[in-house]
């Protein structure tokens, strides 16, 4: 593996092997509730991304560093700290959705999440919803 290639790839082992790994039985039903909502978004059937990653529909990039690779168009992880939700475009464009989201924390692409009952789960599918179409138009 060279530096410029990704360590996260899409890769086959079991999502729903990796989901009923989960600890926490909260976290565990949230997971697969979380898969559903992504599944019927997408289109797509989840697919494993490096060992903790659950994705959907993926995009190639290329930096003008010319580093380049593939990455989900949208997915989570179900993480002991909060549920992580990977919103590839950042957040910049979803001031109104994130205003009725609820309670949340936010990086650069990711929306941490407690617990789902912290946050309007109608809001959270038109944000993936957002996020993904947007990710699909730029990168097909």
């Amino acid at each position: 593996m060279s530096k410029n290639q990704n360590k996260t790839v899409e890769n086959d082992a079991n999502v729903d092997q990796f989901l009923n790994s989960v600890e926490n039985s909260q976290k565990k039903a949230e997971s697969f509730r979380v898969k559903e909502m992504m599944e019927q978004i997408t289109g797509f059937k989840p697919k494993m991304w490096g060992t903790s990653l659950v994705g959907f529909g993926s995009y190639h990039y290329k930096y003008a560093t010319g580093r380049e690779g593939d990455m989900l168009k949208v997915g989570f992880s179900p993480r002991k700290a909060a549920m992580t939700i990977y919103i590839m475009p950042g957040f910049e464009r979803y001031d109104d959705l994130m205003s009725k989201l609820g309670k949340y924390k936010t990086g650069k692409s990711c929306l941490y999440i407690k617990k789902l009952s912290d946050v309007d789960e109608e809001v959270l599918k038109e944000l993936i919803t957002e996020s993904y179409e947007y990710m699909t138009k730029k990168y097909g």
